[in-house]
C-alpha cells in the first residue's frame, strides 16, 4: 500500500460526517474506544502525558460528533481555564464577582445562541414589526474553512452544549464559592470538561467530584472491570432493545400520525414512550459510566429507578439527577430556596413572562404571570406566617420553568415544566391534608369533572373525570380502611398506588414533552400542539373496546418487550445489584460469553437504522 493510499485512507477515517456521527451504538465508535484504550494502556501511570492524551482524544471524538463546532468547546474551555485563574487570584471580591459573572454571560450567552436564536428572532420581529430571519453565521464560517455544506438558514445545535455549557458554569462558581482551587494545567481543565463518554448526553459532572480523580493512580480491580462490562451491556440493551425497538416499531409512528391510530393505541404510546425516555437517556449514561470506569474514572449516578417514585418531588430526586442537583444548587438555592426570595426570584419571572409573549404572539398570558407573582409578593408581605412557604413554592416553580425551557424554547417545553412543578406542589400541599380532607376534596373534583363532562363535553375534560376518578376510588378505599381500622399493614398496597399515579402523571407530561422533541424549532410551537392536540382528542374519545384485542395481538412483540422492561425496571434495588456483583465475579470466559449473546441477541432487534440518542439533540 502505497503511502498516498494510506493518506486517503485516515482522511476518510478522520473526517467528519455529519449523516454518521459516532455513537455509541455504532461498531466504528467500539473501534475508535479501542484504539483509544489500548493507547491509554500504555501510558496510564503518567498523568500528564494520560490526560493530555485523553483529552484530544475526546476533541477528535467530538470533532466526529459535531464537526467544527469541536472549536465552540475549545472556545468554552479556554474562557473558562482563564477566567477561574482570574477569579482564584483576584484579591477583591468586586474583581471575583466580575469574573465570575463574566464567565456565565459568556457560557449562557453562547447557549442561547444556539438554542433560542429563533426565540429571540420572532420576538424582536413581533416587538419592532420586521422580517429577520435567522442566520447561521458558524455554520457559513464551517462551510467557508472547512468545506462542509450546512444549511446557513438554520441554526444547527451542537450537540452536548447544555450539558457541558453547565459544567464549566458550576466551575467557575465553585471556585468564586472557594469550593475547590482552579486547575493549574489547560490540558487537565480540557480533560474535565471534554471527557468523551459523558461529553455529549451527560451526566453533568461536578468538578469538584471529577478533578480530583485526574491527580490519582490508574486503578481497575476485578470486580471494577466486571462492573464496567456490566453497565455497557446493560446500557445497550436499553437503548437497542428497549428504546429504539418500541420506538421504531410502534410510538414513532403513533406520534407521527395520532388521528389514524386509536384512542387505546395513543394512550399505550405514550405508556411506551416514558420507558422510551428512561432506556434511551439511562442506557447512554450506563454506557458512559462503563466505559470511563475501564479508564479508571467514576461518573456520578443519573438514574435511581425512577418510576419507583412514589410522588412527583421524589421522582426528580431519581430522574436525570445530575441535572435536578445542578438546577437545585445553581439556581433554585441562589434564588433563596425555601428560606426567602430574592431579586433573582422576580428577574427570571419576568424573563418567564418575556418568554410566554414571545411563544404565545399575546400578552395577556405575560399580564397574567406578572399580577400572580406581584399579588403573591404583596401577599407574604402582609401575612408574614406563609411568607416563607409562598417563596419557596415561586422558587421551586421558577426552577421547574426555567428547567423546562433549558430543553428548547417552546410551548411544549414550558408547559412540560410548569407541569412537573405543580405536581410537586400539589403534593406538598395534600400529604399535609388529614383523609377527611383528602376525601371530600377529591370526591369534589371528581363531582366538578361530571358536571363538566355532561355540560361542556370535550376529550380533555373527559380524561380529566377519569384521573380524577381514578384518584377519588383510591382515596376513598383508604377513607375506609382508616376508619375501620382493620388490623393489617397496607404499606405496600400505599406505595403501589402512589407509584401508579406517580407514572401516570409523568407519563401524561411526557405527552408536552414528546410532541415537540425532534422537530424544527421554527415550526416546533405549531406541531408539537397539533401533535398533543391530535393525542388529547383520541384519548379522551370514546374508544371502540372490540378492537384493543386485535392490537394487542398485531403488537404483542411490543407490548411483550414493554411489559418485561418494565417488571425489570420495578425489580428490587437490592436484587439489581446482587446480579451486577455477582456478574462482576464470574469468570471472565463467561463475561465474555455474555458479551458475544447480547451482541448477537441485540442484532437481533435491529430493524432499521441507528437511532440517535433522544438528549442528543439537548
Amino acid at each position: 500500500m502505497e503511502l498516498k493510499d494510506i493518506l486517503d485512507f485516515l482522511t476518510r477515517v478522520l473526517a467528519f460526517d455529519q449523516n454518521s456521527p459516532l455513537l455509541f451504538t455504532q461498531f466504528y465508535f467500539w473501534a475508535f474506544f479501542a484504539i483509544v484504550f489500548a493507547c491509554f494502556s500504555l501510558m496510564h501511570n503518567r498523568r500528564l502525558l494520560r490526560n493530555s492524551f485523553l483529552f484530544f482524544a475526546s476533541i477528535l471524538f467530538y470533532y466526529k460528533t459535531s464537526g467544527l463546532f469541536f472549536l465552540i468547546l475549545l472556545f468554552s474551555t479556554v474562557s473558562d481555564f482563564a477566567l477561574g485563574q482570574a477569579i482564584y487570584k483576584s484579591k477583591s471580591l468586586f474583581k471575583q464577582k466580575f469574573f465570575v459573572t463574566t464567565s456565565v454571560i459568556i457560557n449562557l450567552a453562547t447557549l442561547f445562541y444556539f438554542k433560542y436564536a429563533y426565540f429571540f428572532t420572532d420576538s424582536y420581529n413581533q416587538l419592532f414589526h420586521t422580517n429577520l430571519e435567522v442566520f447561521n453565521y458558524i455554520a457559513h464560517w464551517s462551510n467557508n474553512i472547512g468545506g462542509t455544506s450546512f444549511d446557513v438558514s438554520q441554526i444547527m445545535l451542537p450537540v452536548g452544549i447544555s450539558f457541558y455549557t453547565f459544567q464549566t458554569i458550576s466551575y467557575s462558581v465553585d471556585v468564586y464559592r472557594k469550593k475547590l482551587k482552579p486547575v493549574t494545567n489547560i490540558l487537565d481543565f480540557g480533560f474535565y470538561v471534554s471527557f468523551f463518554p459523558q461529553l455529549v448526553a451527560g451526566p453533568i459532572v461536578r468538578a469538584s467530584e471529577f478533578i480530583p480523580q485526574l491527580y490519582q493512580k490508574y486503578r481497575l480491580s476485578r470486580l471494577q472491570f466486571g462492573i464496567a462490562v456490566f453497565w455497557i451491556l446493560n446500557g445497550l440493551v436499553k437503548k437497542m432493545i428497549l428504546s429504539d425497538y418500541l420506538a421504531v416499531n410502534f410510538i414513532d409512528r403513533v406520534f407521527g400520525n395520532p388521528l389514524m391510530f386509536s384512542g387505546f393505541e395513543n394512550l399505550m404510546a405514550l405508556f411506551g414512550y416514558s420507558l422510551q425516555v428512561y432506556a434511551d437517556f439511562s442506557g447512554y449514561t450506563d454506557i458512559a459510566i462503563g466505559v470511563a470506569l475501564l479508564m479508571g474514572f467514576r461518573l456520578p449516578v443519573n438514574f435511581n429507578s425512577p418510576y419507583k417514585a412514589t410522588n412527583p418531588g421524589n421522582f426528580w430526586k431519581r430522574w436525570h439527577i445530575s441535572l435536578s442537583t445542578w438546577l437545585k444548587d445553581y439556581l433554585y438555592i441562589p434564588l433563596g430556596g425555601n428560606r426567602r426570595g430574592s431579586f433573582g426570584t422576580f428577574f427570571w419571572i419576568a424573563i418567564i413572562a418575556v418568554f410566554t409573549i414571545s411563544l404565545s404572539g399575546r400578552t395577556w398570558p405575560a399580564i397574567a404571570i406578572t399580577l400572580t407573582a406581584i399579588s403573591i409578593f404583596l401577599a407574604s408581605l402582609k401575612w408574614p406566617v406563609i411568607r416563607k412557604s409562598i417563596v419557596t413554592n415561586i422558587n421551586l416553580m421558577v426552577t421547574m420553568l426555567l428547567g423546562g425551557l433549558w430543553h428548547g424554547a417552546s410551548w411544549n417545553f414550558m408547559i412540560w415544566g410548569g407541569l412537573n412543578g405543580a405536581g410537586i406542589l400539589s403534593y406538598k400541599f395534600w400529604r399535609k391534608q388529614n383523609i377527611n380532607i383528602k376525601a371530600l376534596s377529591t370526591f369534589g373534583l371528581f363531582g366538578i369533572f361530571i358536571l363538566l363532562d355532561f355540560a361542556f363535553p370535550s376529550p380533555l375534560v373527559s380524561i380529566g373525570m377519569y384521573w380524577t376518578g381514578i384518584i377519588f376510588i383510591g382515596t376513598f378505599l383508604d377513607f375506609l380502611y382508616q376508619k375501620s381500622k382493620i388490623p393489617f399493614s397496607t404499606k405496600w398496597i400505599n406505595r403501589a398506588w402512589s407509584i401508579f399515579l406517580t407514572f401516570v402523571f409523568i407519563t401524561f407530561t411526557r405527552l408536552f414533552f414528546r410532541s415537540g422533541s425532534n422537530l424544527d424549532p421554527a415550526e416546533s410551537n405549531r406541531i408539537a400542539w397539533e401533535t398533543a392536540s391530535n393525542m388529547v382528542k383520541q384519548i379522551g374519545s370514546t374508544w371502540n373496546t372490540a378492537i384493543i384485542g386485535d392490537i394487542l395481538y398485531e403488537y404483542r412483540k411490543v407490548f411483550i418487550v414493554f411489559t418485561l422492561g418494565m417488571i425489570i425496571h420495578w425489580l428490587p434495588s437490592k436484587f439489581k445489584q446482587w446480579y451486577r456483583i455477582n456478574f462482576a465475579f464470574l469468570p471472565k470466559w463467561v463475561q465474555l460469553l455474555a458479551v458475544v449473546l447480547t451482541v448477537f441477541v441485540i442484532y437481533q432487534f435491529i430493524t432499521a437504522e441507528l437511532q440517535s440518542f433522544i438528549y442528543f439533540q439537548f
